[in-house]
């Protein structure tokens, strides 16, 4: 008895779960002023600006990762991708952090 009863209040929480609505997309403002520009990177950033514990990201930890997101960032995937050691091991710690910051520099110029 205990068994079924569980079973259908699984059931029962799965089915209203299924059943939830999305917000629907707020309306623009009727006054004068144009809208602003959203571009698909600017979204796709700020839904990405979340910290390690799952809490939206404020203030200037926000922008700094806005700003590194939208930034391109292709020097800094280009120089991970180089970050290797004579082994063929990627570099780690203070070899891989003086790596980057060279590498930077100098894709900067």
């Amino acid at each position: 008895m205990m068994k079924t009863s569980f079973a259908l209040f699984a059931a029962a929480l799965f089915s209203l779960s299924a059943h939830a609505q999305t917000a629907a997309p707020a309306a623009p403002a009727k006054s004068g002023a144009p809208a602003a520009v959203v571009t698909p990177a600017a979204t796709s950033c700020e839904a990405r600006a979340v910290s390690s514990s799952g809490k939206p990201l404020t203030g200037a930890a926000k922008a700094s990762f806005i700003k590194k997101c939208e930034g391109g960032g292709s020097a800094a995937a280009s120089c991970e991708a180089k970050a290797v050691g004579k082994n063929g091991k990627p570099l780690a710690g203070a070899a891989k952090t003086s790596f980057m910051k060279k590498c930077e520099a100098d894709a900067a110029k």
